[in-house]
């Protein structure tokens, strides 16, 4: 028996005994009971915790969830949460679900693929528990996830708007991408990138690269520095922490560098507002407002367990960062131009190409020839 449900049954043989020694629910009540009116309330929390495969201080991905959990916190009534950074040490990440499961919480919400499986393992061992996985889907057509809501992003369109801006604004003819794994959500980033780039100026180059990893800066960094060697006077970063890298090669360059997730430059401006210049503006992937919207959505009753959502520019999770900095650097007539591609994006006009639909040769193939 999971020892959630041994401590509700220890729990209500409890109050049963208790009712038994007082005369059980008698109107002979004593005056030490307190009337809280229309003020109280005996509802329990809905209690929310995220799970996070990796670390805080990210300035992109984790600590856009995070900034979620908080949305959650101040603008939800009645909701109880909980942040726990599990590390990149993948042998925690099961024990640290298998535990938030046995603590009672109500959701459980992680991330990416690589807590899938996981996920895939445990929830249906779990089936009064609820989860939210966000930045990939579980695999629904077997049934057996009706617990599990999944959360994906149409990243390809915001990063088609970072290609647009980066292609109108290069000096070169040349811009640079600097990827954490390389796995598909990462080439959809790329893809995206590539396709809006190419859109305003076909002949562009595009080169790219990948870390491995999302932690490591160092090699970021040499990535990126080759890059700007190279030609590239404007580097796309999809690399999570490992992405402080991009920025700081960036830095010692004076070129510029395309954050993501978050507002990276505004994040950089309250220490270091010389590297804030020169981040023209990040892909927003707003997890915070996804996970936001879910739970407000849960707490209501209306979130559809058990299907997948994606959810893009129309939903506000998806786009480009306009803060004094995008006005200030970015040329009127290069915004200009990235807000007609946002109408035409949402209108249908522009079908942006996903790496999701391309066959492993084809995705290869389409970013090779833009190198």
């Amino acid at each position: 028996m999971k020892l959630r449900k041994l401590l509700s049954l220890l729990c209500a043989v409890a109050l049963l005994l208790t009712l038994a020694a007082c005369g059980g629910t008698s109107d002979d009540t004593t005056d030490d009971t307190v009337d809280t009116g229309d003020a109280g309330t005996t509802e329990e929390p809905l209690r929310v915790a995220l799970l996070l495969n990796g670390t805080l201080g990210d300035k992109s991905f984790n600590d856009s969830a995070a900034d979620g959990m908080e949305m959650i916190a101040q603008e939800l009534s009645n909701v109880e949460t909980k942040v726990v950074e599990m590390t990149f040490d993948d042998t925690k990440w099961e024990p640290a679900v298998l535990d938030a499961c046995d603590e009672g919480y109500d959701i459980i919400i992680t991330g990416t693929w690589q807590m899938q499986e996981i996920i895939a393992r445990v929830a249906p061992e779990y089936p009064d528990t609820h989860f939210i996985v966000y930045d990939t889907a579980m695999d629904y057509s077997q049934g057996g996830y009706e617990n599990v809501y999944s959360i994906e992003y149409k990243q390809n369109d915001g990063s088609f708007l970072a290609g647009v801006l980066a292609a109108s604004m290069t000096q070169t003819g040349q811009i640079g991408f600097v990827g954490g794994m390389d796995n598909t959500v990462i080439y959809d980033f790329l893809v995206g990138y590539i396709q809006g780039a190419q859109t305003v100026k076909p002949d562009i180059k595009v080169a790219s690269a990948f870390v491995g990893n999302f932690s490591d800066s160092a090699r970021a960094k040499e990535l990126a520095t080759s890059q700007f060697n190279m030609g590239a006077d404007l580097i796309f970063s999809c690399a999570s922490t490992a992405g402080d890298g991009t920025v700081q090669a960036g830095r010692e360059l004076g070129k510029m560098v395309i954050g993501v997730d978050s507002d990276q430059a505004m994040v950089y401006q309250e220490t270091d507002p010389e590297t804030a210049q020169l981040i023209p503006t990040s892909v927003l992937k707003r997890v915070d407002m996804s996970l936001f919207q879910a739970v407000e959505a849960a707490q209501k009753g209306e979130l559809a367990w058990g299907t997948s959502v994606s959810v893009g520019i129309a939903e506000n999770c998806i786009g480009l960062a306009e803060n004094e900095i995008y006005e200030s650097v970015v040329p009127q007539e290069t915004r200009d131009l990235v807000n007609s591609y946002i109408e035409q994006i949402q209108n249908g006009e522009i079908q942006v190409k996903s790496a999701f639909d391309m066959s492993n040769e084809e995705l290869l193939a389409f970013v090779d020839a833009a190198k």
